[in-house]
């Protein structure tokens, strides 16, 4: 991995780990690939994690219709997600656009993984 990718990978990284959305596994690997010597070996398990991490279109609807959201963020709110998720979906998105998932959908692109 040259010095250029592993600069916009450290940045996407912690914009990914300042995400609220980012959650406690994927922080860990962002963490273990942030404090890697070797970046290159440390790739793999970070990348696995990222593919991991991401929600699909289909995962954030189901997740923002369902009762958990509900739990989680309040019914109005968790309406807005789901109204917000059928709009990007509507406009072709196939991938969730919160702040983490752009941010991992940024570092699996630059490492050409996806």
């Amino acid at each position: 991995m040259d010095a250029k990718t592993v600069e916009f990978v450290t940045a996407k990284t912690h914009d990914l780990m300042a995400a609220p959305s980012c959650n406690p596994t994927l922080k860990t690997a962002a963490q273990a690939w942030l404090d890697a010597a070797d970046k290159d070996a440390a790739a793999p398990a970070y990348i696995e994690a990222l593919k991991q991490g991401v929600s699909t279109i289909d995962e954030l609807l189901a997740f923002a219709a369902s009762e958990h959201a509900v739990q989680i963020m309040g019914a109005d709110a968790a309406k807005q997600l789901l109204a917000h998720a059928k709009d990007i979906q509507a406009k072709g998105a196939k991938f969730c656009d919160c702040p983490a998932c752009t941010a991992d959908l940024a570092i699996l692109r630059e490492l050409k993984a996806i």
